[in-house]
């Protein structure tokens, strides 16, 4: 008898409904060839619900998601919006509460695909930044004083627990020694600033680093890591890092790997619900327009696949695109790529059939 996977889909706002729906084709292309079953719950959160409704992300929602092992995001962001609404509201509210507590960032130079930096190719390029998910300054912990007035004070402060920072460095290990290249995990820190939540960093990454031998470990201090991303990013394989470090440094591997339009990423629970998402935005002005890149979608359905243990289908996947970028696509930008965003699906949904 066939697996069958039930996953919950929010395409969200702009062009995420049209980049999952060639996300979803590729899925089921892979699906067919891997024995396996999708059943696709769709769910209408985002910008447009919120202002015909007022509602962002109700509490009855919250649970429907979580009977779900995985969820398909598209991308929030309305320009009918205030900035931070949706945000808070529905991805840092799924990620706290469904307790999303590691943001996976692989970081791949793809065959064809532009890279700002020179003489780099795609040997060059292939790390994956595993960045805390759910505590650290992101943790909304501070508060005004005086507030609006010229004596104004504000504080935000980064909670750091043991068994968060723990879990995290745990689960980077794991993911090193699994992952076949360097064996080599960098923490990346700021230890001689941020002496109080780096010393708590450190001293937990040196003392899970013993139950991993096999593994070499070292440090960065986060702006020479910066430095050397762009400088000599082929001495990367896992980093792991606090959650704003994280946020700041998965962007610029973005960058240097081609692009949002390339970029996919998981916030993952290991023991409940994880969410994918390609890291772009919802690109409001070119919606409905057919000509969003929707590789970034396509790729982070194939890091779905392998959380969920389908490696040969997610595999498949990634290859697939590879030769789609290798050999087809012009271009990432929207409305430059030489294809329609339904026919660069399709373009790698026919080589998932065909490798």
């Amino acid at each position: 008898m066939s697996k069958t996977y039930n996953i919950g889909v929010i395409g969200g706002d702009g062009t995420g409904p049209e980049v999952i729906r060639e996300g979803i084709k590729v899925l089921n292309a892979a699906a067919a060839l891997g024995g396996f079953k999708l059943e696709f719950t769709d769910y209408d959160f985002g910008g447009s619900r919120y202002l015909k409704t007022g509602e962002v992300l109700p509490d009855s929602a919250l649970s429907d998601l979580a009977r779900h092992s995985v969820l398909y995001l598209g991308a929030i962001g309305h320009p009918d919006v205030r900035p931070g609404i949706l945000e808070k509201g529905i991805l840092l509210r799924l990620r706290f509460e469904l307790d999303m507590y590691i943001n996976l960032r692989p970081v791949k130079l793809y065959p064809g695909v532009d890279c700002p930096l020179k003489d780099k190719g795609p040997k060059d390029i292939d790390f994956v930044v595993v960045r805390e998910n759910t505590e650290g300054l992101y943790a909304g912990a501070g508060g005004f004083f005086k507030k609006g007035t010229s004596d104004e004070v504000a504080v935000q402060e980064s909670i750091n627990t043991r068994k968060g920072v723990e879990r995290c460095i745990r689960y980077a290990f794991e993911y090193c020694k699994n992952r076949s290249k360097d064996k080599k995990l960098t923490l990346c820190g700021k230890t001689n600033v941020l002496t109080y939540a780096f010393d708590l960093w450190e001293r937990a990454f040196y003392d899970v680093a013993k139950e991993y031998p096999d593994i070499k470990v070292d440090y960065a201090h986060v702006d020479a890591i910066t430095m050397w991303f762009v400088k000599n990013p082929e001495w990367f394989d896992v980093i792991v890092t606090d959650n704003m470090f994280g946020d700041i440094i998965t962007d610029l591997g973005a960058m240097i790997q081609g692009g949002m339009g390339i970029a996919a990423g998981g916030n993952i629970n290991p023991a409940g619900t994880s969410m994918f998402e390609p890291i772009g935005g919802s690109a409001p002005k070119y919606a409905g327009k057919n000509i969003i890149n929707p590789l970034a979608a396509i790729c982070a359905g194939a890091l779905m696949l392998k959380h969920l243990g389908e490696d040969t289908s997610a595999d498949l996947i990634e290859r697939a695109v590879m030769e789609v970028t290798g050999k087809h696509i012009k271009s990432l930008a929207a409305g430059n790529m030489g294809y329609s965003t339904t026919e660069a699906g399709d373009l790698v949904a026919n080589y998932v059939a065909i490798l």
